[in-house]
């Protein structure tokens, strides 16, 4: 199933591709695809590289959607790097991207759902229970970082599973 995805993904970019070869009547570079993003994030575009990487866990839960929303957000970039240069992010360039060239709403945000690829880890306090993400529990276990309680001004300590 993960195969079928992957080949949907590269079929997306290639229609997005050729639109916006039409639009601007040249031909862009193609960015090349992994699936290494972790977290929440559902995509990323390294601009320099010219390069995307997927989350996989997002792709397979969310499919369709995904390849709809993801795909042509993260082409949306790399597109507008090559075209314009190096501009805000989710700037008037990357929205024209999105709304006049692929004909996609410039949504900056996804709403899968992230129960699966989010890490929380539990910490206690003298007043209640705390969730940490991975980065912040990563911080505490290499002794660069200390969390505190709102309320009690306790420091947070990490709960062994």
């Amino acid at each position: 199933m993960f195969r079928q995805l992957k080949m949907q993904v590269q079929r997306q970019l290639q229609r997005d591709l050729a639109k916006a070869n039409s639009y601007f009547d040249k031909t862009f570079t193609p960015p090349s695809v992994s699936y290494a993003v972790r977290g929440l994030k559902a995509g990323v575009a390294y601009l320099q590289r010219n390069e995307i990487r997927f989350n996989p866990i997002l792709l397979q839960e969310n499919g369709t959607a995904f390849i709809q929303q993801v795909v042509p957000h993260e082409l949306a970039h790399i597109l507008v790097y090559q075209q314009f240069g190096r501009v805000q992010p989710h700037g008037k360039e990357w929205k024209m991207m999105m709304e006049k060239v692929l004909n996609v709403p410039a949504e900056i945000y996804h709403c899968f759902d992230t129960r699966n690829v989010s890490q929380q880890f539990e910490y206690i306090c003298h007043c209640q229970r705390h969730q940490l993400s991975l980065r912040r529990h990563n911080a505490v276990l290499r002794q660069q970082r200390q969390y505190f309680c709102r309320h009690c001004h306790q420091v947070l300590r990490f709960v062994a599973e």
